[in-house]
This record gives structure tokens, C-alpha cells and sequence, in this order.
């Protein structure tokens, strides 16, 4: 009997730091990102991650990409592993008509501290930094699905900023499916963003 309190006990524990990482904390995330509705420029610091290399439809691809990713950053030294974590994705090559040939390239941010990843990890992953510099971003509110008009709309900011795009499209998912689904898909949070420079006149 004392065993099974011992686990009750453990198990709402885990409840009740799993709500706080990952419940519905979409009001904080809009007070803090929502301003991105609207695009902008910025400057960004490059950043060490861990990568998945992966090839494929993103729709499939993916899960096990970030499936590869935490369980890589759980086990490792020297982070905060009560802190969320925003994961990102990268590809170069964006054509709509041969998803299933996108080379994606998913990260999940790490301190500069790491330096050694611990064995046992999928051989698909691996340390490096994501070069930034100046980039234009914007918040899309909702469904991957419907993010076509948020790219575009961020394409056009960037040429009549007299900027074009000098890197990957990139995706950044502060708030996405949760650890039991899906979730609400019209409170999915993607900043899209591209590395950019000013065009010479």
C-alpha cells in the first residue's frame, strides 16, 4: 500500500510540473510574443543547438525529429530541464510541389556551455550553432497549415524593407502540440523568419 501512495504521489508531481510546461499558457505566450503579429527586423545572436538532420515530408519527418532532440537534451548536463524549450526547423529548400524531397534541419537550443553529447543518442544528432545576424520575422496565430499567408505577407515586408532573404526558411514553434495531442490548433504560436540583408541600390 505504501508503494502505490509512493507512486500516486510521484505521479501528481509529474502532473503538476507537466501542466506547468506544457498547459495552456497561450495568453502569457501572446502578452509576450503577440506584438510579432506584425513583421519586423532584428538582429539575432548565432546559437548552438542541437540538430536532426532529416529528410522527408516535415509532416512525418518531424516527430521523430524532436522525439531525437529532447530526449537528447533531457540527458544532458549543465541545462534546466523544469525551462520549456522552443524548437525550431530550418530548410533551405522550400518547394511546395516536392515535399517529400525537403532536407529539414530541427533544433532545439542548447547553452554554450554544451560541449560533449552523451552516448546513446540517435546518430542523426549533433552539436553546432545556427548562424543569425539581421533577420525578419512574424507570429502566425494557428494551424501550420494556414501559414501561407503569413509567409507571403512576411516576403513582401522584407523586399519593400529593402531586404532580401539570404538563408533557410526557419520556424520557431513556441507553442505547438501538447504531450497527450494535438491540442487547440488555432493556439498554435509560429514565429516564421528568414536570415536577411539590404538589397544594394
Amino acid at each position: 500500500m505504501k508503494k502505490v501512495l509512493i507512486v500516486i504521489g510521484i505521479l501528481l508531481v509529474a502532473g503538476v510540473i507537466a501542466f506547468f510546461l506544457f498547459g495552456d499558457n497561450y495568453g502569457k505566450l501572446m502578452k509576450e510574443y503577440g506584438s510579432l503579429v506584425e513583421p519586423r527586423v532584428t538582429e539575432y545572436s548565432d546559437q548552438k543547438m542541437l540538430e536532426y538532420k532529416g529528410t522527408g515530408d516535415p509532416n512525418h519527418v518531424a516527430k521523430a525529429a524532436f522525439q531525437a532532440l529532447f530526449k537528447g537534451y533531457y540527458s544532458l548536463k549543465g541545462v534546466d530541464k523544469m525551462k520549456g524549450v522552443a524548437p525550431k526547423a530550418r530548410w533551405p529548400e522550400v518547394d511546395v510541389n516536392k515535399k517529400g524531397e525537403w532536407v529539414g534541419f530541427y533544433g532545439v537550443p542548447v547553452p554554450e556551455s554544451v560541449t560533449e553529447l552523451p552516448a546513446g543518442l540517435d546518430p542523426n544528432v549533433k552539436l553546432t550553432t545556427w548562424k543569425y545576424g539581421q533577420v525578419a520575422e512574424i507570429l502566425h496565430v494557428g494551424p501550420y497549415a494556414e501559414e501561407t499567408a503569413n509567409i507571403e505577407k512576411l516576403q513582401k515586408f522584407i523586399k519593400d524593407s529593402g531586404y532580401k532573404i539570404n538563408g533557410a526558411h526557419e520556424e520557431e514553434y513556441v507553442k505547438g502540440p501538447g504531450m497527450f495531442g494535438a491540442g487547440n490548433t488555432k493556439k498554435y504560436l509560429t514565429i516564421i523568419r528568414y536570415q536577411v540583408v539590404k538589397t544594394k541600390r
